[in-house]
């Protein structure tokens, strides 16, 4: 039995983040995200990868986490940064818990084709 390229998209997807069962999310609903992460207290952090080798090892890390910021403007902008720094990779936002030291959130914001 062949996997669709629909399918085998879907399984790659789940692999790389918290909501890959859904679709694409709107620009407004990743800013919802990013803004319910930062209600939680979660620390923000920034990862990238090309698409290559994002199944094949850790994401390399934009900067430091984002300690202490609770702006969403702030986020975004550092999320903007890095997409024009790595066009060709996918980056995606990473919300560490610090209550449960564990990951409360991981979306891909850009997904690079490649």
């Amino acid at each position: 039995m062949a996997i669709s390229d629909e399918m085998r998209d879907y399984r790659t997807k789940q692999t790389m983040e918290t909501f890959g069962f859904l679709g694409s999310f709107s620009q407004e609903q990743v800013y919802d995200q990013i803004a319910y992460a930062l209600e939680q207290g979660w620390t923000p952090a920034i990862e990238h990868e090309h698409p290559s080798e994002a199944f094949d090892r850790y994401w390399t890390l934009w900067k430091l986490p984002l300690f202490g910021v609770q702006s969403l403007d702030e986020v975004v902008e550092e999320l903007e940064a890095c997409h024009r720094a790595y066009p060709d990779h996918h980056v995606r936002l990473v919300a560490f818990d610090d209550y449960t030291q564990s990951l409360g959130t991981f979306f891909v914001v850009y997904e690079a084709r490649g």
